[in-house]
């Protein structure tokens, strides 16, 4: 990919971005938002983030699904603090599984 073509395409996002938050003003003409909506609003964020981090995780750089060693000992450390609550059961367990897919894959 060409720079030109990489300028153009960030130029291109950021128009985008403002034509959409743009969008919602113009749409409510100044009216406030019905509380269930500004409920879903305000955890927008966090939801996009999370996306963004998993697909960048869970993606090679041919954008294939791919889940290696360290992939599960995050989602055997994410399981660890849910049951117990404790982080460093977690730290200690997604070590140890980790460790141990690595050595058998070789």
């Amino acid at each position: 990919m060409s720079t030109t073509t990489v300028w153009t395409l960030i130029a291109a996002l950021a128009v985008a971005t403002v034509a959409l938050k743009s969008l919602g003003p113009l749409l409510t003409g100044g009216r406030t938002l019905p509380r269930p909506m500004t409920a879903v609003i305000a955890l927008l964020p966090a939801t996009l983030l999370a996306a963004l981090v998993i697909t960048s995780t869970l993606t090679d750089a041919d954008g294939n699904l791919t889940a290696g060693a360290d992939t599960v000992g995050v989602v055997t450390a994410g399981a660890v603090v849910w049951r117990t609550g404790s982080v460093l059961h977690a730290v200690v367990v997604s070590l140890v599984v980790t460790a141990g897919l690595r050595a058998i894959s070789g």
